[in-house]
């Protein structure tokens, strides 16, 4: 597929420096703040209840991400995205853990009902409880699905009317309608704490400078997937392979991604 639209977004992110409010996981805030700032934007994190909405109301995009969920986090995450949805501001929403525990999941159903969710990205467990078609989580990390992957993700975008992006060695991102498979990427990712959390800050960044919200998973998981084939390159595990994935979306340029994104759509499409 031509990836002229990919890296003419990732420019925009670039050109705009637009602002993303984080209410985040404490495990990988920092590096959630920092993944935004090499992709090219500029993070903000506030969830405390007395300013969430009102920071929600100065930025470009909201990243919710339940991975260290409390009480007065998920209402801070109310506020910040009832502001939000009067703003017309994007809201993603990474469901960390959904389908563990009863009150992640239950988390999850009530952010999906009373706020308007632009992107919902997880992993294909997570997608997959939410779809009602099943999956299976273990703490935080996928246990997968027993279906068509494809299928799956699509019907959790029609049952819960939002963009999903479902993550894992071939990225699925489907509105119901439109379908496509990004290849990007490097197993080296899941070895790694926080690689799902930062791909949610980046697909933030894409977010806040996009109109059509079923392309900023496609380009945002291509670029962060791009990043992290570039990182491997003289690696030698994990951690070196951290500080190298931060160099490397730094480094990446708007032609890297629209040359370098492996996008397509599934057989018979």
């Amino acid at each position: 597929m031509d990836g002229t639209v990919y890296g003419n977004l990732f420019a925009l992110v670039r050109k705009e420096r637009p602002l993303v409010h984080h209410i985040t996981n404490r495990v990988t805030i920092n590096d959630c703040a920092n993944i935004t700032l090499c992709a090219g934007a500029a993070p903000v994190m506030a969830e405390a209840p007395e300013e969430a909405a009102e920071m929600a109301g100065l930025a470009g995009a909201l990243v919710l991400n339940i991975g260290t969920l409390t009480e007065a986090q998920v209402g801070a995450m109310l506020l910040a995205g009832a502001r939000a949805n009067e703003r017309g501001i994007p809201v993603i929403l990474d469901p960390v853990g959904a389908g563990a525990t009863r009150m992640r999941t239950e988390t999850v159903l009530l952010l999906l009902d009373e706020l308007v969710v632009a992107i919902l990205k997880g992993n294909a467990g997570e997608i997959g409880v939410l779809s009602g078609l099943g999956g299976t989580v273990r703490g935080v990390d996928s246990g997968g699905v027993s279906g068509d992957p494809v299928e799956v993700a699509r019907e959790c975008a029609r049952a819960t009317g939002t963009v999903v992006a479902m993550t894992g060695e071939i990225d699925v991102v489907s509105d119901g309608r439109r379908t496509f498979l990004v290849a990007n990427g490097t197993p080296m990712m899941g070895n790694l704490s926080g690689t799902g959390c930062m791909a949610a800050s980046v697909t933030g960044a894409f977010a806040a400078v996009a109109d059509d919200m079923t392309m900023v998973p496609v380009a945002a998981l291509a670029a962060f997937g791009l990043a992290g084939e570039s990182a491997m390159k003289g690696c030698s595990g994990p951690y070196s392979f951290r500080t190298a994935l931060f160099d490397a979306m730094y480094r990446l340029r708007p032609a890297d991604l629209a040359v370098g994104a492996k996008v397509s759509v599934p057989d018979g499409i």
